[in-house]
């Protein structure tokens, strides 16, 4: 159970009632996007209230009547979506921050500028999207707000999503080695085993990721590796 100091309003008004929960803030995002779907060890007491304040419960009858129910958990989650979340300024703008940081973390890993078919660094992005006077909504996953994002980003910055394929020749020591990373930057889309015991492949990457790519693989294998970018 979160503290009823660490806790937030979630408030919903439907059918002329108020109906408001106590709730740790950090469970909105969660429950949106519905990674969480047992929000009851989230709130500060399991009890819906007409005016969480002043300690004011909603009747049992208004609750059957708005939600058909008397499950506090499902009650809890259909305030969360339905609701408006009563944050303070101070922990609207670190979900906020937090959010946009996640947006051109996303950005940055999967874009790149079509003229010169580079990635666009982090700082070039960010700076784009304050030029742009992009909204992030702090309760909204961040994964379903960077198309608008990017739609915003094109009038200022030459930017679009794109994956590259790259082809790769492995002695079996280095395959070993670096097999997890491979998978972890992309999709290896066909590989084979030559005669002479080497691997090679075609991993299709996030075209933002190709520097990083490109220095950890060298890294790993020490230099011994054979890379070809397919498509340019």
């Amino acid at each position: 159970m979160v503290s009823l100091d660490n806790s937030v309003i979630a408030r919903l008004e439907s059918h002329g009632e108020r109906f408001e929960i106590l709730v740790d803030p950090d469970i909105v995002e969660r429950v949106h996007s519905g990674e969480v779907k047992d929000v009851r060890e989230f709130l500060a007491v399991e009890e819906v209230f007409r005016d969480a304040r002043k300690g004011d419960r909603a009747s049992e009858e208004s609750i059957r009547k708005v939600f058909g129910t008397e499950d506090i958990n499902e009650i809890a989650i259909h305030i969360i979506k339905k609701g408006e979340v009563q944050l303070t300024t101070e922990q609207r703008r670190k979900m906020r921050e937090e959010k946009k940081r996640k947006i051109v973390a996303e950005i940055a890993k999967n874009a790149i500028n079509p003229q010169t078919k580079t990635p666009h660094p982090p700082q070039r992005i960010e700076a784009a999207m304050e030029e742009a006077h992009v909204h992030i909504d702090p309760f909204k996953p961040a994964e379903q707000q960077v198309q608008k994002v990017l739609d915003a980003l094109r009038p200022i910055i030459p930017i679009r999503f794109e994956k590259i394929r790259v082809a790769i020749r492995l002695s079996g020591e280095n395959y070993g080695k670096v097999y997890g990373d491979l998978v972890s930057y992309g999709q290896i889309i066909k590989e084979e085993w030559q005669k002479d015991g080497f691997w090679i492949g075609i991993v299709e990457i996030p075209a933002g990721v190709q520097i990083e790519f490109f220095d950890h693989i060298n890294k790993k294998t020490k230099g011994d590796v054979e890379t070809k970018l397919l498509n340019s």
